[in-house]
């Protein structure tokens, strides 16, 4: 693809991590051009790009690169008016939305993507269907073939068992209850009284939970899910903090 002079977004589509990364991205109005990859083949794209091994990596013009989500959205909120940036002005503010930002980072968001990947493990269909949206023909064509060694790769990186999925849901059950116990007040964001980067973060890496029709890139329609799984994220959306991410999408993620 010929190099537009714009930066690019190399993601896992479905991610919710570079879904953090888009929405920062969309709501500063930064025309970008995303590289989408499938997992496991992503890494030769994220070093090229001068990155580590995961996704997101942000290349911008003149070489900078930014090589995570909560990086890009800082670069992103750089370059905004104030009242629409995610890390607030007030320094007190700002702290704590990077702070619980950042406890989420380290553990909601592997827990979500672990307990998803395990829901859907060997549904062969749905992974052809949206791990492959937007990424390069070959990779699309040759998942018919790489398909369990795709599914090896990730069940070993994210470290997925029974065991461990089942400690995933426990876990992110018990931050769904905290987030809940926060907004038990009546506040309407997380923290401070505007839309900030814990409400973007705990809203995207919810996204497995309660499958957002406003998410960056398509996810399957709750029907298509298994049914156990179903069950889950329609339980989950009527949670107050599942029903509170479901709002940060439709209010937010324009």
């Amino acid at each position: 693809m010929p190099d537009s002079g714009r930066p690019q977004l190399v993601t896992i589509p479905i991610s919710h991590y570079c879904e953090k990364a888009r929405w920062a991205l969309d709501r500063a109005g930064i025309a970008f051009d995303e590289r989408p990859h499938l997992p496991g083949l992503h890494r030769v794209a994220v070093r090229r790009a001068g990155g580590g091994s995961t996704a997101p990596v942000l290349r911008c013009p003149g070489g900078e690169v930014v090589a995570d989500s909560a990086g890009i959205i800082a670069w992103a909120d750089a370059r905004v008016a104030p009242a629409r940036r995610l890390i607030p002005e007030e320094p007190d503010v700002a702290r704590e939305a990077l702070a619980l930002a950042a406890e989420l980072d380290e553990r909601f968001g592997p827990d979500t993507r672990r307990w998803i990947y395990h829901e859907l493990r060997g549904r062969r269909d749905l992974a052809t269907a949206y791990l492959t949206d937007g990424v390069p023909g070959w990779q699309r064509a040759t998942l018919r073939v790489t398909y369990p060694s795709v599914q090896r790769a990730v069940i070993k990186i994210l470290d997925i068992t029974p065991a461990t999925a089942a400690a995933s849901e426990r876990e992110m059950r018990s931050v769904l209850d905290a987030i809940a116990a926060r907004l038990a007040d009546g506040r309407r964001y997380l923290v401070g009284d505007r839309f900030t980067t814990a409400d973007l973060t705990f809203a995207a890496l919810a996204a497995p939970l309660i499958v957002p029709p406003q998410y960056g890139r398509p996810l399957p329609a709750v029907d298509e899910l298994p049914p156990s799984t179903a069950a889950v994220v329609r339980e989950l959306r009527e949670h107050p903090a599942g029903a509170f991410a479901l709002r940060m999408f439709a209010d937010e993620r324009a």
